[in-house]
């Protein structure tokens, strides 16, 4: 009976088993990210790499384990292509210039460690000792390189070479919710108060009228909802608005009624 090949036999391994070097060195709790992201990984050396710092590869080089700087390149290029196609589609109306600078905001590092800290990624990245005691974990940098990362994984986990799977579709699902919450906040800082609040303050100035926002459908499964709202003015719609979260959804149609009234 003829051996089977070595290089076929390390295939079979990485494809099906959850077992393979180095696969001891994930975190035991390891399982709780990847219900937060909406994603278990088939190959988890993608997860493993994304989640090793340069600084534990160096001090491990025996086992040769690469860290997530290469993942990290590819997950720029993912983030930045996701997160312009949300912008594009959210916002019809807005110039290019608008549309860039509110891209710079959403995937700057600050904003990307804030992604990291919602779903706790510091506490899983495999980090060397100088940088476990020099407070690594929260280091805005390496937890923000991380999530791009761990973007670029479940990128290449969720996708194949022929296309049948989109690997973008599975980033969407855990991405954009926190996209949207940021992009809230980068649109408060930016008018000096939230749309919801200058919509408020517009209705006030006239007696009687009474402005509601009104949740009319939650699609897609409870980690990945999409929220459409609308914004009612004495049961009249005046705005509609649509995002990950019911917050993002009503500062949306807040928006919308605002263009309407020539506020903005």
């Amino acid at each position: 009976m003829p051996r089977q090949r070595k290089g076929v036999m390390k295939m079979q391994s990485v494809n099906n088993d959850t077992v393979f070097p180095g696969s001891e060195l994930l975190p035991a709790d390891v399982e709780k990210l990847e219900e937060r992201i909406g994603h278990h990984f088939s190959d988890r050396r993608l997860l493993l790499e994304a989640l090793t710092h340069s600084s534990f590869s160096n001090e491990h080089r025996a086992e040769r384990l690469p860290c997530n700087e290469r993942l990290e390149f590819l997950g720029d290029s993912v983030l930045s292509v996701i997160t312009s196609e949300h912008i594009f589609v959210r916002f019809p109306d807005n110039p290019e210039g608008e549309l860039t600078r509110m891209r710079a905001e959403l995937v700057c590092e600050k904003a990307l460690a804030v992604y990291a800290s919602e779903i706790d990624l510091g506490h899983y990245l495999l980090l060397g000792n100088g940088e476990e005691r020099g407070g690594g974990r929260e280091r805005k940098s390496i937890v923000a390189d991380a999530f791009e990362a761990l973007i670029a994984a479940v990128y290449l986990d969720a996708g194949d070479a022929d296309g049948e799977r989109d690997g973008r579709t599975a980033v969407r699902k855990y991405l954009l919710p926190l996209i949207d919450d940021m992009m809230s906040q980068i649109l408060r800082l930016w008018h000096g108060a939230d749309y919801k609040t200058l919509l408020q303050q517009l209705i006030q100035r006239s007696e009687g009228e009474i402005l509601e926002y009104v949740t009319v459908e939650a699609t897609g499964p409870d980690h990945n909802k999409t929220f459409r709202v609308e914004a009612r003015l004495n049961s009249n719609i005046i705005g509609a608005g649509s995002a990950h979260s019911k917050r993002a959804a009503e500062q949306e149609a807040a928006h919308q009624a605002l263009r309407l009234f020539g506020e903005l």
